[in-house]
């Protein structure tokens, strides 16, 4: 098993997509971060692809909300990584040995989320091992850092043999493993195989903080690549708008510039435009016949009736919108559908008729 090792970080880590908070106090423990190691992908290669594979029975039974998908999406995006597939699969052998085998051929970056845990249905690396023809092996450094992150814990002192054993399964990789510690304040690594797919633990905050201190060991793609998204507000309802976004959309494919529309419920669409920012006109003596966002988004603002907003201002409207009861008192509605106070008001009456 080779080992990517600036070393990692003392969090703790059960493996399940919800965290359960230790009632025991943080060691304030700081442990050396691996060093970089080459591009897996070659040199001069960029990750342009990437996939997601969750994995977890309390995902499918609606036990746990999935959140790391949603995060690694951002992360892709932020990057300028097209990110292709998210799959959830259950805590099963032969699920994950099929889905990481035709992931990693597939695309350029994969994850797995869950099953890293010392349970017995945590078989996350058991099952990638015997996926990438690897026999499991205790990996000694990553023992060392768990072993010091819980020496002051009580429980330690009266852990039995199987107890012991159950917490180093959390060391268990597959001997080839790349052993790539991201954070000075996490034990846990990230483990790598084949060059491509990186194994998370599901605990969303860990999840987070793990992926985005893994960004210096992978190679993504220089901030040139990286897409812009700029959105327009209007309170048009959407089938006014849509005949004019469909001309857009096929006057733009040709330059990579996508057009989404995205209704808000009772409040009006968001257009999305995203695409790479070649800069202005007059900066560029090459840049005749070329397409820049920022005069398309102009483009559109006059069209629809809108206005640009940030990314913050949709996300709170997306946020308001989300409770019916928020609606205020005479607001426009989208088309075909009638606000809350509307609809219990015609329950009532149809009630009345029985």
């Amino acid at each position: 098993m080779s080992s990517s090792s600036r070393p990692s970080s003392p969090t703790a880590a059960s493996n399940s997509n919800a965290a359960i908070p230790s009632t025991s106090p943080q060691p304030n423990i700081t442990f050396p971060i691996s060093p970089v190691p080459p591009n897996p992908l070659g040199e001069g290669r960029y990750i342009h692809t990437a996939a997601a594979l969750v994995i977890g029975d309390e995902i499918l039974n609606g036990k746990t909300l999935d959140r790391n998908s949603h995060c690694f999406a951002q992360y892709c995006f932020e990057h300028g990584i097209d990110l292709k597939r998210i799959e959830v699969i259950a805590d099963n052998e032969e699920e994950i040995i099929e889905a990481s085998r035709r992931l990693v051929n597939k695309y350029d970056f994969v994850i797995t989320s869950g099953g890293i845990g010392p349970t017995h249905d945590d078989i996350t690396y058991e099952s990638l091992g015997k996926a990438f023809d690897q026999k499991l092996v205790h990996h000694d450094e990553t023992i060392r850092r768990l072993t010091e992150m819980n020496k002051q814990r009580k429980w330690v002192g009266t852990q039995n043999a199987e107890q012991r054993a159950a917490t180093h399964r959390m060391a268990l990789f597959p001997e080839k493993a790349e052993v790539i510690y991201v954070a000075d304040d996490i034990w846990v690594p990230v483990v790598r195989l084949a060059g491509k797919l990186c194994i998370f633990p599901g605990i969303p905050a860990l999840f987070r903080k793990m992926l985005h201190s893994l960004t210096p060991f992978i190679p993504i793609p220089p901030k040139s690549e990286r897409p812009l998204r700029i959105q327009i507000f209007t309170d048009r309802a959407e089938s006014m708008i849509a005949p004019y976004l469909t001309a857009l959309q096929a006057r733009l494919k040709p330059h990579g510039i996508q057009v989404g529309s995205y209704p808000i419920l009772y409040k009006g669409v968001f257009v999305s435009l995203i695409g790479r920012d070649l800069g202005h006109n007059g900066q560029d003596p090459n840049a005749e016949g070329k397409v820049w966002l920022a005069e398309v988004a102009q483009e559109v603002e006059a069209e629809i009736g809108g206005r640009i907003v940030s990314e913050e201002e949709v996300a709170a409207q997306k946020s308001r919108s989300s409770s019916p009861d928020a609606l205020p008192s005479g607001e426009k509605t989208v088309e075909g559908v009638e606000p809350p106070e509307t609809v219990k008001a015609n329950e009532q009456v149809e009630k009345a008729k029985y």
